[in-house]
């Protein structure tokens, strides 16, 4: 097993796999990608209903995607990553499909996944994606639970 997969989301779900992800990494001598998706909001959605987007608002925007680089960085910098090689990657769109899309770009051997998201409001869909990942993956998933 030489390349890991870790989507986090800052959930303490997706702590707790990367966590395990770099234990593995270090018993099998992997590398590591903690993979994060950022999902952008849709300005343009407010189009359609009149409603005039203020310029400030791609800045927002930057800024939403600057505090997400650094959730990931925490997460990393939190973890005990000595002896392994570990690689950040963000991508944008919908969470299942980038992950699959990275996974499969990448030949990973094993994608290391959290049970449930961020909050208990979105975990249906969070953990529904989770469930896509699992359903959809090339390669073995391990599933790591709170």
């Amino acid at each position: 097993m030489k390349k890991i997969l870790v989507p986090v989301d800052g959930s303490a779900a997706s702590q707790k796999a990367a966590a395990q992800a770099f234990d593995l990494a270090r018993k099998y001598n992997s590398d590591v990608v903690v993979f994060h998706v950022f999902i952008e909001p849709d300005l343009d959605m407010y189009n359609k209903f009149g409603v005039v987007i203020d310029p400030d608002m791609n800045k927002l925007k930057n800024k939403l995607k600057e505090n997400e680089i650094k959730m990931l960085n925490s997460i990393i910098n939190n973890l005990d990553s000595s002896g392994i090689s570990v690689k950040k990657k963000i991508a944008s769109g919908v969470v299942y499909e980038e992950v699959l899309k990275e996974a499969d770009a990448g030949k990973y051997d094993l994608i290391v996944i959290g049970q449930r998201g961020y909050s208990k409001i979105k975990r249906f869909f969070v953990g529904s994606q989770t469930v896509r990942v699992i359903s959809d993956a090339a390669c073995p998933v391990l599933v790591v639970h709170e």
